[in-house]
């Protein structure tokens, strides 16, 4: 059997067929490109990777989070730990939420945060996965289980906020997009204080540009982008919004367990002002936190620190110094 030659099409004449880039303002998505523009939406990831030139208040481009901190004697443990490294840690956060510590817990975790000079982020206690409700469970459903289910479980959550408040807190963990709306409006009227830091958790997931603008309006003060992103996805919401954002450099399993220490320079310079934050891959979860798993508690609290260690150490040694 004879076999057919297929005859390739001369360059000259390729050349005379265009495929516009689906990013070209003027090509087959230029209606979508269009709206977006309107709104001041970025319409397109950043793939030079551009520097950013936007930095914290004290001029750094980056800072060091630890998560996971269940109460004061994991906190010391932190601080004991970061001395050893010579770490400095700029903020730690906690998982179990404010109502599952004592008044004189928070107080203590407050006290030791003013003294030290390190922010202390407390999350809102209730959540749907842990009330009485069973879509958190089902396989599509999980995706809800930082959500506060129901208008009584928004007043408790709006509660345990004003609790922690009064106490001294000055930075809190909000996993509701709802909530966040509040705390945001309740600021603005006064009736929170206005230096209160509201920190998007990375439950409530924020992977484009125009959720960032959004969790913005609504009054988030840093936001925790999704642990998955890529440098160029996040330069394009670094673009967008002047927060400061929160990355996972150490994700945990639970939320995909990336591992990104070799890229925490490029972090740095894509998405300033960044918290670097590190938890840590192959690890038990630890919420709600207790006497009962406290030993777990202190040792993956100073293993967080050891991780952040080593992502300093790797930015120290390209020259990035601060």
């Amino acid at each position: 059997m004879a076999i057919k030659k297929v005859k390739a099409t001369s360059s000259s004449n390729a050349s005379k067929t265009k495929w516009p880039s689906t990013r070209d303002a003027s090509g087959p998505m230029k209606r979508s490109i269009g709206i977006l523009n309107k709104q001041k939406i970025q319409s397109q990831d950043a793939d030079g990777l551009p520097e950013s030139a936007k930095r914290f208040a004290d001029g750094s481009r980056y800072k060091i989070e630890i998560p996971s901190v269940e109460g004061p004697a994991a906190f010391k443990t932190v601080l004991d730990e970061a001395k050893k490294h010579k770490l400095i840690i700029h903020r730690i956060s906690q998982g179990s939420g404010i109502m599952m510590q004592t008044n004189e817990e928070i107080k203590q975790m407050v006290a030791i945060g003013k003294k030290e000079k390190i922010e202390v982020c407390l999350f809102v206690g209730p959540r749907a996965s842990w009330d009485i409700g069973k879509q958190v469970l089902a396989s599509a459903g999980v995706i809800a289980s930082p959500t506060l289910r129901g208008t009584d479980q928004l007043r408790f959550a709006l509660e345990d906020v004003i609790h922690a408040v009064n106490l001294g807190l000055r930075s809190v963990l909000v996993g509701d997009l709802g909530l966040l709306k509040v705390l945001g409006e309740a600021k603005r009227k006064g009736d929170l204080p206005k230096d209160l830091i509201l920190k998007t958790s990375v439950a409530m997931v924020c992977n484009n540009a125009a959720t960032a603008a959004l969790l913005e309006d609504l009054g988030a003060s840093t936001l925790n982008l999704a642990t998955d992103l890529s440098l160029q996805q996040i330069a394009a919401i670094r673009a967008q919004v002047d927060l400061p954002v929160d990355v996972y450099v150490e994700g945990p399993d639970d939320f995909g367990g990336a591992v990104r220490h070799y890229e925490a320079p490029d972090l740095v310079r894509v998405a300033a002002p960044i918290y670097l934050k590190f938890t840590i891959r192959n690890s038990p979860g630890l919420y709600p936190s207790g006497a009962h798993i406290q030993g777990l508690v202190e040792s993956s609290a100073k293993e967080r620190v050891r991780r952040a260690a080593l992502s300093k150490a790797m930015l120290d040694r390209y020259g990035f110094k601060k």
